[in-house]
């Protein structure tokens, strides 16, 4: 028995070591498999290199044409943002509903015994293609959606903001989804006793559970694609990615400055818009 006792505690110790030695190794891996130099990036040469051209940013270009086209950007930013992630709300709630095991397999709406099996395979079929779906919006970067559809619709905010939309809605959908499986049962059983019918169970019941939750994910994906839109017009999506673009092949350091303060600022804004939305509605 003390021999039992002894040998569990070692196997653990044993295991331990085996999975912090292969971390280990995975570390060293991908250190040499990205050609990590760190020499090269904190050495003399280096470090007077990165000094050498943030120098150059200073001071920022605060003309009025400057600040202008800054202002723009912005207001070009946010609008992509802003109708891509409510694009990406309309692409992921339907899907979630396709995808959550509680509507289609299980629970009260499930109604098992009382299907054929062309209902019960239509259901199969359904849940396969929404699922497949939302792998195949969210597996795809933002970037390389703004890139599609750059090419299909022309260079502009549009494009940006069904690349938010596409990649938004996939992740939205896989978290909506696991949010509507995890739901408390009891209210739905309640209103199942007093004879509602399952779309009232699922509107009164269902959904207003998940409501809080879908809000809260909604709004931080806001925030993450206040960051993303930024950056897809350095494909020709718009916004102040594309200014910025610009400024950095033509080596318009203060612009560059300037532009990049009116990202910061921006980011912050949302950021606190968002956190303040959450209190009060979450």
């Amino acid at each position: 028995m003390n021999g039992m006792v002894s040998a569990r505690p070692l196997g653990r110790h044993r295991s331990g070591w085996l999975v912090a030695s292969g971390f280990v190794l995975l570390i060293v891996w991908s250190y040499q498999g990205t050609r990590v130099d760190l020499g090269s990036l904190l050495g003399g040469e280096g470090l007077r290199q990165m000094a050498g051209y943030f120098a150059k940013l200073f001071p920022p270009d605060l003309s009025f044409r400057a600040l202008r086209d800054a202002g723009v950007g912005a207001v070009e930013t946010f609008a992509i943002s802003f109708v891509g992630s409510i694009l990406a709300v309309c692409i992921a709630l339907p899907l979630a509903l396709l995808t959550s095991r509680t509507v289609l397999y299980r629970g009260i709406l499930y109604e098992g015994r009382g299907l054929s099996t062309a209902s019960r395979a239509l259901r199969v079929g359904l849940y396969a293609a929404a699922k497949a779906l939302l792998n195949v919006l969210r597996t795809i970067p933002e970037i390389v959606w703004a890139l599609m559809f750059v090419f299909m619709v022309g260079l502009g905010p549009f494009p940006g903001v069904l690349a938010l939309g596409f990649h938004t809605g996939g992740v939205l959908g896989k978290l909506f989804g696991e949010v509507l499986e995890d739901v408390d049962p009891r209210p739905l059983e309640a209103l199942q006793s007093t004879g509602a019918s399952r779309l009232r169970i699922l509107l009164y019941g269902i959904l207003p559970q998940a409501a809080p939750q879908f809000l809260s994910y909604a709004l931080y994906r806001w925030e993450v694609n206040i960051r993303a839109a930024a950056v897809l017009g350095f494909v020709g999506a718009g916004g102040l990615g594309q200014r910025i673009h610009i400024a950095i092949s033509l080596f318009l350091e203060h612009q560059l400055l300037t532009l990049m303060l009116a990202i910061y600022l921006m980011v912050t804004l949302v950021d606190w818009l968002s956190a303040s939305l959450r209190r009060r509605l979450v």
